[in-house]
């Protein structure tokens, strides 16, 4: 008979091969073929972790998720062709945002490879919805999320500034002495660590219980309602902050005065506060205000001790980098492939002599003019922040990206258009978009809402 449960689960967002001699490693928990450590380096993109794991002999891409309590794999219908997975029941997932519940496998049984690390007995969860997919938004395939297994069973250490994870049997670990380390409780609730921290809003100090989330993208996630002295700043605006398993999440975005982890403090912090509506559903914790993301977390390196209940930091080279936010208004992401003519130069053949007499030779180099085709990922607008200065110039949800600024389809990523996107006040940006097969150009400039100072 088939099972039904709720679960409550948070949102969101090169393959290398191992050959592995499996005999000998317990069930039901990762172990280290060597018994000591292991390193994996990681993407980043868009401040989240991406780390090579391998399902039942497939290997995948997967978000590392400290925010997470279970491996969840996206869009498992259009991976089950490669993908078999074990002793399945059907049950239904509730996260963040405002739908309904999902339908989604949960899964037994399954060897889990990552690095040198090995669980041949892994539950995971399965999404049906094909629709639940994060990779257009990231520009990288993502198979799915992972966390806790991991982080339980190892020290494992996070180095933002040289891209690779570190695994550590907790038996054979020694802790960092170096004196830029520093030290901090975890608190554990529904196996996700919560660390002390303070804000400053208003110029009044106020403490805070954050989950560290490697999962979300954004700096810091604050819960109005969590503390009476939690006020929402005066400059805020309403926007888009992402999209959960259960739908988007919108709230306000403003600008903290100051963030203090111990005795580092980082100012003028980017800050979020999602609305009620997107969160009620999750049962958040009332020790808990709010979530400590991405955009903060790479600024340090870290060293997880989950069976301690610690962790270390370390600021790291990105420490003073400042804070910038999406000025234009725009949320992009692919949508399929796209067939451009792109214009290339060859060089001419040189000519040495004309009728058999020889010619004078010359350092000028002339050029034939030609055309290539090339197959390249399709960029539109997802989203539009009302009266932002893109919507105001004109731009619509659906519109596609053919260029912005002078970059052309060939050249542009995700990436790269988000980084314009994130410039100074003021900033000129011309785009070219395709809006029922018509080619339109459309201009505007960023406005900064928060930095009043830049404003003026």
């Amino acid at each position: 008979m088939t099972t039904f449960m709720i679960l409550n689960i948070k949102s969101l967002c090169v393959f290398l091969f191992f050959s592995f001699n499996l005999s000998g490693f317990s069930q039901g928990k990762f172990e280290l073929q060597n018994g000591k450590s292991d390193k994996i380096h990681f993407r980043f993109v868009n401040n989240l972790i991406v780390i090579p794991v391998t399902i039942n002999d497939v290997p995948l891409s997967f978000l590392l998720d400290t925010g997470v309590s279970k491996p969840i794999i996206f869009n498992f219908f259009n991976l089950k062709e490669e993908l078999s997975i074990h002793e399945t029941e059907l049950i239904f997932i509730q996260g963040l945002g405002n739908d309904k519940p999902i339908e989604a496998l949960r899964s037994s049984n399954n060897t889990v490879i990552i690095g040198e690390a090995v669980n041949l007995n892994q539950d995971l969860f399965a999404i049906i919805d094909a629709s639940i997919n994060f990779a257009p938004s990231l520009g990288i395939s993502i198979h799915g999320i992972i966390g806790y297994d991991i982080f339980k069973d190892f020290v494992v250490e996070i180095n933002y500034s040289r891209k690779f994870i570190k695994l550590y049997n907790p038996l054979l670990y020694n802790s960092k002495s170096s004196k830029k380390w520093r030290t901090l409780d975890l608190i554990f609730y529904n196996k996700k660590p919560i660390i002390e921290a303070s804000v400053t809003v208003d110029n009044k100090k106020i403490p805070v219980n954050l989950l560290i989330d490697t999962g979300g993208s954004d700096a810091l996630w604050l819960f109005e309602d969590s503390n009476p002295s939690l006020k929402i700043p005066s400059a805020t605006f309403e926007d888009f902050l992402g999209k959960g398993l259960s739908g988007s999440i919108f709230g306000k975005r403003a600008v903290l005065e100051s963030f203090r982890l111990k005795d580092f403090q980082l100012n003028s912090v980017n800050v979020a506060f999602p609305d009620s509506s997107s969160i009620q559903k999750t049962k958040i914790n009332v020790f808990r205000n709010g979530s400590l993301l991405g955009d903060v977390l790479h600024r340090f390196n870290w060293v997880f001790n989950y069976k301690s209940k610690w962790v270390a930091f370390r600021k790291n080279n990105f420490f003073n980098k400042s804070f910038e936010y999406n000025k234009s208004g725009i949320v992009m992401q692919y949508a399929g492939v796209r067939l451009v003519k792109i214009r290339a130069l060859i060089p001419k053949k040189s000519v040495d002599s004309i009728a058999g007499y020889p010619i004078r030779s010359s350092n000028t180099i002339n050029f034939t003019s030609t055309y290539k085709f090339e197959i390249v990922p399709e960029l539109v607008i997802s989203d539009l922040r009302l009266n932002s200065p893109a919507q105001e110039a004109g731009l619509k949800v659906g519109d596609v990206v053919l260029s912005i600024n002078r970059q052309n389809l060939s050249s542009l990523t995700l990436q790269t258009a988000i980084d314009q996107f994130h410039g100074i006040h003021g900033t000129r940006i011309r785009m070219t978009i395709e809006r029922d097969g018509i080619i339109m150009k459309y201009q505007f400039k960023l406005r900064d809402l928060l930095h009043k100072k830049s404003t003026n």
